[in-house]
């Protein structure tokens, strides 16, 4: 395989996980809130087919969830000021049932440690493939690292 061939895959990937994401129908199971953070959406399926996370700081990157109609009312405008958005991938998965939980988040004086945890069927799921994913809001500008 080439490197534009594997360059090519990546960029189709990013695309069709944006396209999911944006087009799958966004249920906030359990929402966290407290002071520091917010998970926004917790989904079984939706996101990309492979395990990533990707945090986003920018003005621009940030306006793009303002567009998602299922996130509505969970993101201001003015949050691009003062919140980061972390979009954390699971992967393809076997069945449903999984999720990608976000299981602390703690700051430091210099930055965010969020720490994620799988969460697996607990009973016999639907055999379909799941694509996983979820998405916070950290009340910060501080660097973010995601274990």
């Amino acid at each position: 395989m080439t490197m534009r061939n594997i360059y090519n895959m990546k960029k189709l990937a990013f695309i069709l996980f944006a396209f999911l994401l944006f087009s799958c129908a966004s249920k906030s199971k359990g929402s966290s809130k407290n002071d520091l953070y917010e998970v926004l959406t917790e989904q079984s399926t939706g996101g990309a087919n492979f395990r990533f996370y990707e945090i986003l700081t920018e003005s621009k990157e940030i306006k793009m969830l303002l567009g998602d109609p299922h996130l509505k009312g969970k993101i201001e405008e003015t949050d691009i000021n003062t919140s980061n958005f972390v979009i954390l991938n699971m992967g393809t998965q076997p069945s449903g049932g999984y999720l990608i939980k976000v299981k602390s988040v703690e700051e430091t004086a210099d930055k965010i440690l969020i720490v994620t945890e799988d969460s697996n069927p607990t009973e016999s799921a639907i055999s379909v493939i799941s694509y996983p994913y979820t998405i916070v809001k950290v009340n910060s500008k501080k660097a973010i690292v995601v274990k």
